[in-house]
């Protein structure tokens, strides 16, 4: 399918499984965005780069776009599409309208991503803790679905969550979620944003040995401040992510001094402005 005929296909899809006429995917100018509420959001890329080989495209993480939709709908629209997110009996209100939103943000991902697909890699797509412990069993089902229609599979798709002390109490559920994801052919990433303030991480790791850990460089006064202690944190981390056959990105690299805690502590893969600077000098290089 061309993608015009798969944002029909899924704009179809979504009105008849909400019974209603509104289409959330919008397809301008190449860029597919989705309609939730008073917001649109769309996709950005960003690449992920082998650590000493700027040629070597590993993937794309995505990020989220979000602006406002201005495009005004009447009152008795703007109710109907609310009440498409809120008004299910299964299950609790909040948890419905996250695993809406998840749905609709990782479809206008995959569907931005396949002007990127020809590229290779992988692509990694954030899932919200809370979609996982929403979704009481086949997870991943729903969305292979989506992957199939798009020509791609899921060997190729991250499904990453990020690790907080949020949902220290419930690291068994999001472990089962997340190895269901991983038996329809998924990889499996955790990100990482402090390595300090994420109580249960090892055993985490040790439970899910994932194929990624997402791990967030510190900023400037971090490294003056803690670098030494960041710096064992991350060793033992990276050693212990090998050993069970995974790798480590360092995300948000911006400086050469956050380039060198990667260098120091041996790590693979590597994301972040200053690698896309310098794989843009090295081709030029070329």
């Amino acid at each position: 399918m061309s993608l015009q005929q798969l944002v029909q296909h899924f704009n179809d899809r979504f009105a008849f499984e909400h019974h209603a006429d509104f289409h959330p995917f919008l397809l301008e100018k190449g860029l597919v965005s989705g309609i939730f509420g008073p917001i649109r959001i769309s996709s950005i890329f960003t690449p992920v780069w082998q650590t000493d080989n700027y040629e070597q495209l590993i993937g794309h993480i995505t990020q989220l776009s979000v602006t406002p939709y201005d495009n005004i709908l009447s009152n008795e629209e703007s109710a109907e599409f609310d009440s498409l997110f809120t008004n299910v009996i299964t299950q609790p209100t909040d948890f419905q309208s996250i695993i809406s939103l998840d749905r609709l943000r990782r479809t206008v991902h995959m569907l931005n991503y396949l002007a990127y697909a020809g590229n290779g890699g992988v692509l990694f797509l954030d899932v919200d803790p809370r979609h996982i412990l929403g979704v009481q069993q086949n997870h991943g089902a729903y969305f292979e679905e989506f992957i199939t229609q798009c020509g791609l599979a899921t060997k190729n798709v991250v499904i990453s969550m990020t690790v907080n002390n949020f949902y220290v109490l419930h690291h068994a559920q999001l472990v089962e979620g997340l190895s269901n994801y991983r038996q329809r052919g998924y990889q499996i990433a955790l990100n990482i944003g402090s390595l300090y303030a994420t109580d249960g991480l090892r055993e985490l790791i040790d439970k899910l040995a994932p194929n990624y850990l997402r791990i967030s460089a510190p900023t400037r006064e971090a490294i003056r401040e803690l670098s030494a202690i960041w710096q064992s944190s991350i060793k033992t981390l990276v050693k212990s992510q090998k050993l069970s056959g995974g790798q480590t990105i360092v995300q948000q690299v911006e400086h050469k001094e956050q380039a060198n805690i990667a260098t120091i502590a041996n790590i693979e893969l590597v994301q972040g402005g200053y690698y896309d600077r310098l794989a843009t000098d090295h081709l030029r290089c070329l």
